[in-house]
């Protein structure tokens, strides 16, 4: 049996006007509201309601996408008892994402395997469940691409990309030592961010040893300074969750 033409004209115009959630469920609320008795008014809400949650949910799945997080991790699953001298209740409160508002810095701080990728991953997760525009980067990636923009003349459209977001996450910093130019470029990132978009980096250098990394004493002083202005800096220096865990494997055994 042929559909009624105002049906079919209907479903058209709910598909013009991109209501997904209106096309796949007008049907079925009708039926639920008749036998309800609601009121017109009341139909159209739940309908709205519906789509504004369906909404919601794609928006937020397609910034965690576009995070390009390496893994999701979010802060259910890390094990704080695993780490006694974090500051759980300053993680707690990051996960608001006032920091974010407030153009402030995270820095995490501590040995390999503390779970600081954890946290940030936790807190840029938290940041696109509340609307943000985060980026995933390790930092030795990041100086790649800033040098190889550079070279291909699309520094400028890259920086561009980079101050949209609302937060910019650095993992890793410290594993590997930067040309003079890379340094460079890394600052300028650092710099172009300063009380316009927060970042997160984590390293397992202490902020004495950062030269080593960036290769100018002049340059670190920069970058720390910009860096610390407004931060708050989360230390893990207990011992490694992935030696604690390898370890507990191999005593089940």
């Amino acid at each position: 049996m042929s559909q009624d033409p105002s049906t079919l004209l209907l479903e058209h115009h709910l598909k013009a006007l991109k209501l997904p959630t209106f096309l796949r469920d007008y049907t079925n609320v009708a039926a639920v509201c008749s036998q309800e008795r609601s009121s017109y008014p009341q139909y159209l809400f739940r309908l709205t309601e519906r789509e504004l949650i369906d909404r919601e949910r794609r928006a937020t799945e397609r910034r965690i996408k576009e995070a390009q997080f390496p893994v999701l991790k979010t802060i259910e699953t890390f094990h704080f008892t695993a780490q006694p001298t974090l500051n759980e209740a300053l993680v707690r409160e990051l996960l608001r994402g006032e920091y974010m508002a407030k153009k402030e810095n995270v820095l995490l701080v501590g040995n390999p395997g503390t779970g600081k990728t954890h946290l940030a991953s936790a807190l840029g997760f938290a940041a696109c469940s509340q609307g943000r525009r985060v980026r995933f980067v390790t930092t030795t990636a990041l100086v790649t691409q800033l040098i190889e923009a550079r070279d291909n003349k699309m520094l400028q459209r890259l920086h561009k990309q980079l101050e949209r977001l609302d937060l910019i996450i650095l993992d890793e910093m410290g594993y590997v030592p930067f040309s003079k130019t890379g340094a460079e470029l890394l600052f300028d990132v650092v710099g172009r961010a300063y009380e316009r978009t927060s970042l997160i980096l984590t390293t397992n250098l202490p902020f004495e040893q950062w030269m080593e990394v960036l290769g100018s004493e002049r340059l670190t002083g920069a970058m720390l300074d910009r860096l610390t202005h407004r931060v708050h800096i989360l230390e893990a220096n207990g011992p490694s969750y992935r030696l604690q865990d390898a370890r507990s494997r191999l005593k089940r055994k």
